[in-house]
Protein backbone atom coordinates (compact mmCIF):
# COMPACT_ATOMS: atom_id res chain seq x y z
CA UNK A 1 0.00 0.00 0.00
CA UNK A 2 2.56 2.04 0.82
CA UNK A 3 4.63 1.63 -2.56
CA UNK A 4 1.36 2.23 -4.40
CA UNK A 5 0.74 5.87 -2.57
CA UNK A 6 4.35 6.82 -2.83
CA UNK A 7 4.30 6.06 -6.50
CA UNK A 8 1.19 8.23 -7.50
CA UNK A 9 2.82 11.04 -5.60
CA UNK A 10 5.94 10.86 -7.35
CA UNK A 11 3.76 10.08 -10.74
CA UNK A 12 1.15 13.29 -9.66
CA UNK A 13 4.68 15.27 -8.86
CA UNK A 14 6.49 14.09 -12.41
CA UNK A 15 3.67 14.81 -14.73
CA UNK A 16 2.70 19.04 -13.03
CA UNK A 17 6.96 19.43 -13.53
CA UNK A 18 6.61 17.65 -17.19
CA UNK A 19 3.40 19.77 -17.98
CA UNK A 20 5.82 23.20 -16.82
CA UNK A 21 8.21 22.25 -19.09
CA UNK A 22 5.90 22.03 -22.11
CA UNK A 23 3.74 25.62 -22.22
CA UNK A 24 4.62 26.82 -25.75
CA UNK A 25 6.57 30.02 -26.02
CA UNK A 26 3.45 32.17 -26.83
CA UNK A 27 1.29 31.00 -23.74
CA UNK A 28 1.62 34.15 -22.24
CA UNK A 29 0.09 36.15 -25.40
CA UNK A 30 -3.91 36.26 -24.79
CA UNK A 31 -6.40 37.84 -25.99
CA UNK A 32 -6.55 40.30 -22.86
CA UNK A 33 -2.85 40.88 -23.57
CA UNK A 34 -3.50 42.05 -26.78
CA UNK A 35 -6.77 44.25 -25.83
CA UNK A 36 -4.13 46.29 -23.16
CA UNK A 37 -1.40 46.01 -25.85
CA UNK A 38 -4.03 48.06 -28.42
CA UNK A 39 -5.78 50.41 -26.10
CA UNK A 40 -1.42 51.42 -24.50
CA UNK A 41 -0.60 51.95 -28.40
CA UNK A 42 -3.57 53.95 -28.74
CA UNK A 43 -3.42 56.38 -25.38
CA UNK A 44 0.14 56.56 -25.32
CA UNK A 45 1.23 56.84 -29.12
CA UNK A 46 2.04 60.12 -28.83
CA UNK A 47 4.95 59.65 -26.52
CA UNK A 48 6.81 58.51 -29.69
CA UNK A 49 7.30 61.90 -30.71
CA UNK A 50 9.58 63.12 -27.79
CA UNK A 51 11.63 59.87 -27.51
CA UNK A 52 12.37 60.38 -31.15
CA UNK A 53 13.47 63.85 -30.67
CA UNK A 54 15.37 62.43 -27.64
CA UNK A 55 17.37 59.96 -30.08
CA UNK A 56 17.92 62.15 -32.95
CA UNK A 57 19.44 64.60 -30.64
CA UNK A 58 21.91 62.32 -28.32
CA UNK A 59 22.80 60.76 -32.32
CA UNK A 60 22.81 63.78 -34.48
CA UNK A 61 22.53 67.04 -32.22
CA UNK A 62 19.28 69.96 -31.56
CA UNK A 63 18.92 70.59 -35.20
CA UNK A 64 18.05 67.42 -36.42
CA UNK A 65 15.68 66.35 -32.70
CA UNK A 66 13.54 69.25 -33.74
CA UNK A 67 13.19 68.84 -37.86
CA UNK A 68 13.90 64.84 -38.30
CA UNK A 69 13.00 64.19 -34.72
CA UNK A 70 9.30 65.47 -35.10
CA UNK A 71 8.85 63.85 -38.52
CA UNK A 72 9.94 60.80 -37.48
CA UNK A 73 8.47 60.87 -34.49
CA UNK A 74 4.96 61.68 -36.12
CA UNK A 75 5.45 59.07 -38.31
CA UNK A 76 6.07 56.39 -35.30
CA UNK A 77 3.06 58.35 -33.87
CA UNK A 78 0.78 57.51 -36.60
CA UNK A 79 2.11 53.71 -36.92
CA UNK A 80 1.75 53.11 -33.28
CA UNK A 81 -1.95 53.98 -33.37
CA UNK A 82 -2.50 52.25 -36.81
CA UNK A 83 -0.99 49.30 -34.95
CA UNK A 84 -3.17 49.93 -31.89
CA UNK A 85 -6.58 50.68 -33.86
CA UNK A 86 -5.86 47.31 -36.02
CA UNK A 87 -5.39 45.38 -32.40
CA UNK A 88 -8.32 47.13 -30.88
CA UNK A 89 -10.58 45.55 -33.40
CA UNK A 90 -9.27 42.16 -34.36
CA UNK A 91 -8.41 41.68 -30.10
CA UNK A 92 -10.33 38.46 -30.00
CA UNK A 93 -9.01 36.66 -33.06
CA UNK A 94 -5.05 35.66 -33.35
CA UNK A 95 -4.23 37.52 -36.17
CA UNK A 96 0.02 37.61 -36.56
CA UNK A 97 1.29 33.89 -37.01
CA UNK A 98 -1.95 32.45 -35.25
CA UNK A 99 -0.94 34.12 -31.89
CA UNK A 100 -1.40 36.99 -30.55
CA UNK A 101 1.93 38.12 -30.66
CA UNK A 102 2.01 41.82 -31.79
CA UNK A 103 2.45 42.24 -35.45
CA UNK A 104 5.29 44.84 -35.73
CA UNK A 105 8.82 44.70 -36.61
CA UNK A 106 11.36 43.70 -33.99
CA UNK A 107 8.98 42.73 -31.17
CA UNK A 108 9.01 39.17 -29.49
CA UNK A 109 7.58 40.22 -26.05
CA UNK A 110 8.99 39.22 -22.50
CA UNK A 111 9.82 35.92 -23.97
CA UNK A 112 13.47 36.86 -25.22
CA UNK A 113 13.67 35.37 -28.37
CA UNK A 114 14.44 38.43 -29.63
CA UNK A 115 16.09 41.55 -28.91
CA UNK A 116 14.48 44.84 -29.38
CA UNK A 117 15.71 47.23 -31.88
CA UNK A 118 13.86 50.04 -30.84
CA UNK A 119 15.23 52.68 -33.47
CA UNK A 120 14.04 50.89 -36.24
CA UNK A 121 11.35 48.99 -34.88
CA UNK A 122 8.55 48.57 -31.98
CA UNK A 123 8.69 47.92 -28.75
CA UNK A 124 5.54 45.71 -27.84
CA UNK A 125 4.05 48.65 -25.11
CA UNK A 126 4.86 52.42 -25.90
CA UNK A 127 8.17 53.77 -24.34
CA UNK A 128 8.23 55.94 -21.21
CA UNK A 129 8.88 59.30 -20.59
CA UNK A 130 11.35 60.11 -17.73
CA UNK A 131 13.10 57.92 -14.92
CA UNK A 132 11.71 54.09 -15.88
CA UNK A 133 10.63 52.70 -12.94
CA UNK A 134 10.97 49.26 -13.40
CA UNK A 135 15.03 49.71 -12.80
CA UNK A 136 16.00 49.68 -9.28
CA UNK A 137 18.55 52.35 -10.05
CA UNK A 138 18.96 55.73 -11.77
CA UNK A 139 19.36 55.96 -15.44
CA UNK A 140 21.60 59.32 -15.52
CA UNK A 141 23.31 60.54 -18.57
CA UNK A 142 26.87 61.97 -17.45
Amino acid sequence: MKRLLLSTILLAIAGTAYADIQAPPASEYTATRKLGRAIGNVIFAVDEIPNTMIRWNEREGNNAAFSVGIVDGVARTLTRMGYGFYELVTFWAPTYKCTYRPPYQGSCGRSGLKEFNTWSGFTEFPAELGMETRYDYARLND
